[in-house]
C-alpha cells in the first residue's frame, strides 16, 4: 500500500491507497469473468490465481461468489477456507451472506473482512448486527448500480435483478449509517468492458459519505487508477479483467503492476 499525500478539497486521500484485485467464483467454483453481469468467460482455478497474486505482493484480494444469493444457498465455506489459507494477503469474502450465522462461519474460514450486498433487499438490519459483533471494519457492502432506460443511476442487486429505491449515494450514506465499514462502488454496465470507471456516480457516492468507498468496474489502465483516487475520491480501486487477461481482447494472463510502476505511473497525477 502507498500513503497518498492529502491534496486541498480532497481529504480522504490521506489515507492509505489500494489496488485490489477481484475474482469472481460461480456455483461450481470455477473462477469467471462477466460481462456486465451477463456473459461469463471460464478462466480456471481461482487457487491458482491466488497462488500467482501472492508472488506479486498484492494488497488484498476481493472474492465473490455470484450465483450463491441468486441460488439462495450457503457460501463454499471449504473453497472460502482453502483460499483464505493459500493467501498472504488480507482476503475479503462476498456471497450468500444473509444471516449472522452465515457471516460467523465465514470468518471463521480465515477471512478478514466480509461483502454484503443482496442482503439491502430487507434493509440495513444485517449490516447493523454484524458491524456491532465485529467491529465496522470487518464488515463492507457492494453497491452494484447502473443506469435506468431513462438514464438514472440505480443500485441492482441479486446480479442486476433486484432495484433497491433511493439513489447510490443515498444508499451509501444509508449503509454507513448502519455502520459499514467500507463500500465497494460496482458499476454494472462497465464491468468487464476496460472503459474505464464511471467517475461520476464514483464522485457522488464518495462525497455522500466518510466511508472509504472502492471503485470497481470497467479499469482499463493504471490511468483509470490514478483517475478514480484525483478525481472521484476514492479510497481503493478493484479490478478483475485488468489483472486475469494480458489486454482487451487478448488471453488469460494473471498479473499484477511491480511497486516502482505504481509509484512512476499511476501516482504521478495524485
Amino acid at each position: 500500500m502507498i500513503t497518498l499525500v492529502p491534496t486541498p478539497g480532497r481529504p480522504k486521500q490521506g489515507r492509505q491507497f489500494r489496488i485490489i484485485p477481484t475474482l469472481l467464483i460461480d456455483r461450481d467454483g470455477r473462477l469467471v469473468k462477466s460481462v456486465r453481469f451477463g456473459k461469463r468467460t471460464y478462466i480456471g482455478d481461482p487457487i491458482n490465481a491466488v497462488k500467482i497474486f501472492n508472488t506479486k505482493q498484492v494488497d488484498e484480494l476481493v472474492l465473490l461468489d455470484i450465483d450463491a444469493s441468486v441460488d439462495k444457498r450457503e457460501p463454499n465455506y471449504a473453497l472460502i477456507a482453502d483460499i483464505a489459507a493459500e493467501a498472504f494477503m488480507p482476503v475479503a469474502y462476498g456471497g450468500g451472506l444473509d444471516s449472522i450465522a452465515r457471516i460467523e462461519r465465514t470468518v471463521d474460514c480465515g477471512v478478514e473482512k466480509v461483502i454484503l450486498s443482496s442482503a439491502l433487499a430487507h434493509g440495513t438490519n444485517l449490516i447493523e448486527q454484524a458491524a456491532a459483533r465485529w467491529g465496522s471494519q470487518s464488515i463492507g457492502v457492494c453497491l452494484p448500480f447502473r443506469k435506468t432506460w431513462f438514464g438514472k443511476p440505480q443500485v441492482s442487486i441479486l446480479q442486476g435483478r433486484k432495484a433497491l429505491s433511493g439513489s447510490p449515494a443515498e444508499i451509501a450514506r444509508m449503509v454507513t449509517a448502519a455502520g459499514a465499514g467500507e463500500i465497494i462502488a460496482y458499476a454494472i454496465d462497465r464491468d468487464g468492458t476496460w472503459e474505464g470507471y464511471d467517475l461520476d456516480q464514483l464522485t457522488q457516492i464518495s462525497n455522500a459519505t466518510d466511508t472509504p468507498v472502492v471503485a470497481c468496474g470497467g479499469a482499463g489502465g493504471l490511468d483509470d487508477f490514478s483517475r478514480a483516487v484525483s478525481e472521484a475520491g476514492c479510497a481503493a480501486v478493484a479490478a478483475g479483467s485488468f489483472f486475469i487477461y494480458q489486454a482487451k481482447g487478448r488471453g488469460v494472463l494473471i498479473s499484477y503492476p511491480a511497486a516502482e510502476k505504481l509509484k512512476n505511473e499511476i501516482f504521478k497525477n495524485i
